[in-house]
């Protein structure tokens, strides 16, 4: 082997690795995006061993200018990263020798790239959550935005994908503020756990050295350390966790997506969306196809995809670190890309959201939607519910024979079906008279919808 060819653990081996195995194996083509958290990591460590006097106050000072110097390097694009040298971690120690001699060298002192490597990702991470979890909360402004315009737009509620009782469209969308909301609980209560140092575990079983790993952790911001040196290197469930919150993200908004389809439909009509988040047909001229909800969809698939790989890739490892755990990066580093940019361009996808009140009310007005007020109707008239509820299939059937509507039907109409019913009886088959009746938290009526909005932008509020 010449001295170019050498690996810094080649020292074992007699022949190199083949240019094939060199490509498989190496990580550097996805994990050189880690390096700025690579360097943070190597200074804390750095630091920490000058305060432990493991190695001096001039080998700190040249690392820390010798890192200075590869930061600027990176982010210039001047540095030149090598497949030879493997993945970020290498490359970078490489050249921080070139640049400084045996003091870079020094730098790997009681740590391993088992440890670095895990401290890396962690750092990555969490990043990477409050990043998302700022872009979910504009998301979630942006659904308010909207909700607030349509707090009395009337609309038919669905179940089964059948015209079930009247909403209003405003109560329609603050569902999935709801749902939004538990996302980001859910990844603030992951970052918790993201949050613990592994460094200073070393390959698997710690370090002699006189390490001070709680000085690191608290330099880099970790809550604490991780408690045990074999699961401190090979834990993989912090990204596992944050795949299954991406998911559930996803699931939301792959939801929502499916609806903004259905509603743009000419069929339904309920809404148009901007030109900019639409594309056209090579061949029918007239269409306007709903390409970022279908791809929103889509991608829902992929991202659900990583979370079963990386489930996959941890089920059958014995402690302590893998190799296996090198195919833990694109997965993670994919569905971070797909859901920062999926949620960027939901917020803005929603500002460009036309609303077709009539469409809405029209599509309310079909399938008897205002039937179970009837049946409410008669219970506080006295009869018990199951009763009512027969009676009230009674009159549906009667008024579908008519091809009209419940409230389209005469009193006298009405009454063969129950004595108990008087004039009263159309002020609560209106769709107006339906959504006010639902005047409790929670409830679809307008004056609650507007209070549900105004605790959102409290809680909001409270978030930043």
């Amino acid at each position: 082997m010449t001295e170019t060819d050498k690996k810094t653990w080649s020292g074992r081996f007699n022949e190199p690795v083949t240019a094939l195995v060199e490509r498989y194996t190496a990580s550097i083509p996805f994990d050189y995006r880690l390096a700025e958290y690579d360097i943070q990591g190597s200074l804390a460590h750095a630091r920490m061993l000058a305060t432990q006097n493991i190695i001096t106050q001039d080998d700190l000072a040249a690392i820390e200018r010798g890192l200075k110097q590869i930061t600027d390097e990176i982010q210039s694009g001047r540095f030149e990263w090598s497949l030879q040298l493997e993945d970020v971690h290498l490359n970078i120690e490489k050249r921080l020798t070139q640049l400084i001699g045996d003091a870079g060298k020094r730098l790997h002192t009681g740590r391993s790239r088992n440890d670095q490597v895990a401290t890396d990702i962690r750092l990555y991470l969490r990043a990477s959550i409050d990043e998302i979890s700022h872009l979910t909360r504009s998301l979630q402004q942006a659904i308010i935005d909207l909700a607030e315009n349509h707090t009395a737009t009337v609309m038919p509620g669905f179940t089964h994908l059948q015209v079930a009782q009247p909403v209003t469209f405003g109560h329609h969308l603050m569902a999935y503020f709801e749902m939004l909301k538990r996302d980001v609980k859910r990844l603030a209560d992951c970052r918790k756990r993201v949050n613990q140092l592994p460094l200073g575990a070393a390959a698997l079983a710690g370090t002699s050295y006189p390490i001070d790993r709680s000085q690191v952790a608290q330099s880099l911001s970790f809550d604490g350390i991780c408690e045990n040196s074999l699961d401190a290197v090979s834990d993989r469930d912090f990204a596992i966790e944050f795949c299954a919150c991406a998911a559930l993200i996803m699931t939301h908004l792959s939801r929502l997506s499916e609806e903004l389809i259905l509603w743009m439909s000419p069929a339904v009509g309920f809404i148009s969306l901007a030109d900019r988040f639409c594309t056209g047909s090579s061949i029918m001229p007239q269409k306007k196809n709903p390409d970022v909800p279908e791809l929103v969809r889509g991608k829902t698939g992929r991202v659900n995809g990583h979370l079963i790989a990386l489930l996959t890739l941890m089920k059958a490892q014995p402690l302590a670190y893998n190799k296996d755990n090198q195919e833990d990066k694109e997965p993670l580093f994919d569905t971070v890309n797909t859901l920062v940019d999926t949620l960027r361009i939901y917020a803005d996808m929603l500002t460009g959201v036309q609303v077709n009140a009539d469409a809405m009310r029209n599509a309310a007005l079909q399938g008897f939607s205002t039937a179970t007020d009837l049946a409410d109707y008669l219970v506080k008239k006295g009869i018990p519910f199951r009763d009512a509820h027969e009676i009230v299939a009674r009159s549906v059937q009667y008024a579908e024979q008519k091809t009209c509507d419940l409230s389209d039907l005469e009193l006298s109409e009405l009454q063969q079906f129950s004595s108990s019913i008087t004039s009263d009886v159309f002020s609560v088959l209106t769709l107006q008279g339906s959504l006010n009746s639902r005047d409790h938290p929670g409830g679809t009526a307008p004056a609650e919808v507007s209070k549900a909005i105004a605790n959102a932008k409290k809680w909001l509020s409270d978030q930043s």
